[in-house]
């Protein structure tokens, strides 16, 4: 099979619709099939010369939403060498140009919506959901109605898709196109290269968040809660992990020092390799307390590597894995968050080993990569994709 994906950017510190992209074009490799990357991005950024496989860089893009006159002449006139296109998000030109160019072609396109219609955007940013009301009915309605299928990774993503606007209809396929692979390598190796990094964590109980420093992540939830909880054994450690997007990490950490708890947190900055299966492989548990999460890919990460996780009800992947008993599930607020690590303090040795080898299978039945995406090709060449 021969696939084209489609993103704003190739970006790694964009989170999980890249980093789907990449693991799907790592497997897709393994498979014996050839996939590309097309994206908005300017011929220059300077993340891309440590990026294996094929790009099509097509911007520069204009403001935020993405428009490129190169994107679109350049779709029409490459779509032939695909057997199937997909478009990774939308509210971006990278979906509505994908679909002017595709729309009355023999091309299959789809659409992972990556929970982009979630209905808590509608709720916590009401004069941008207005704005996409007036652009809905003329653009991203139309991707989603004339894609081949529009993929949702859970049941809930694709539940919560309904509630967003009046208008809408498209054919829906629950598919988990997200996952990660088993970390390659020694793991006591990968944790030894994290202590290094960081000796001030070493012989200390570490809990790991490991996401984009942002609202939506809960952040200032956790740092309130760990203050809580942070006097009930003298050798926890919080690591905060991940890129500070919009500079509020500054005021997390100001928020930290009145609280108290400054010297017990650490700022690791954005993980990737070695460190980061490091980091996972050092810490007794992962905590991401989103108000809102599609997927969540540094979940699947820690479960792979036998990590029991802490998430709130918001992530829509929770009930599955509250179902295989590999998580506490709360509300995103603080109290909820302090409950559940308390739970976790709480846990016996035994229940802790039990509940960490059921983070692992998990894993291996649900978030499995080579699983994964063996699924989409099936679905692609369901809904006509040859190859």
């Amino acid at each position: 099979m021969r696939l084209l994906q489609v993103i704003h950017s190739t970006n790694p510190a964009g989170g999980g619709p890249i980093e789907a992209a990449l693991q799907i074009e790592s497997v897709l490799s393994e498979m014996g099939h050839r996939s590309a990357i097309a994206s908005l991005d300017a011929r220059d950024v300077p993340w891309i010369k440590d990026m294996n496989g094929k790009r099509f860089l097509l911007g520069p893009p204009f403001l935020h939403y993405g428009y490129s006159s190169r994107f679109t002449p350049w779709m029409r006139g490459h779509f032939e060498e695909y057997d199937a296109v997909i478009v990774h998000g939308i509210w971006q030109y990278s979906s509505y140009g994908t679909w002017r160019a595709l729309n009355k072609s023999n091309t299959p396109y789809f659409v992972c919506v990556h929970g982009m219609l979630d209905p808590w955007f509608k709720r916590k940013y009401t004069l941008k959901h207005i704005k996409k009301c007036l652009y809905w009915p003329w653009a991203e309605y139309k991707v989603l109605r004339d894609a081949r299928a529009v993929f949702y990774c859970c049941e809930q993503e694709r539940l919560l898709a309904h509630q967003s606007f009046r208008i809408y209809k498209c054919r829906e396929e629950v598919i988990c196109y997200y996952g990660t692979a088993l970390p390659p390598g020694d793991k006591d190796a990968k944790k030894e290269i994290f202590l290094k990094r960081f000796p001030n964590l070493r012989g200390k109980r570490l809990i790991l968040f490991l996401s984009r420093i942002h609202p939506k992540k809960g952040c200032d939830l956790l740092i309130k809660s760990f203050a809580g909880i942070s006097k009930e054994d003298p050798s926890l450690r919080l690591v905060m992990a991940g890129p500070d997007q919009i500079g509020w990490q500054r005021q997390l950490q100001s928020l930290s020092k009145k609280l108290g708890n400054y010297d017990k947190i650490t700022w690791a900055g954005m993980l990737t390799g070695d460190l980061k299966w490091g980091a996972f492989y050092a810490s007794e548990i992962f905590i991401l307390p989103s108000h809102q999460e599609n997927f969540g890919v540094a979940i699947a990460e820690a479960l792979a590597c036998g990590v029991p996780v802490l998430i709130t009800d918001k992530i829509n992947i929770s009930r599955e894995i509250k179902a295989d008993g590999a998580a506490f599930i709360g509300n995103d607020d603080v109290k909820s968050i302090t409950e559940l690590l308390e739970r976790w303090l709480a846990l016996p040795p035994n229940e802790y080993e039990a509940m960490k080898e059921k983070a692992r299978q998990c894993f291996l039945k649900r978030y499995e990569i080579h699983k994964s995406v063996g699924s989409v090709v099936e679905v692609l060449r369901t809904y006509g994709a040859d190859g």
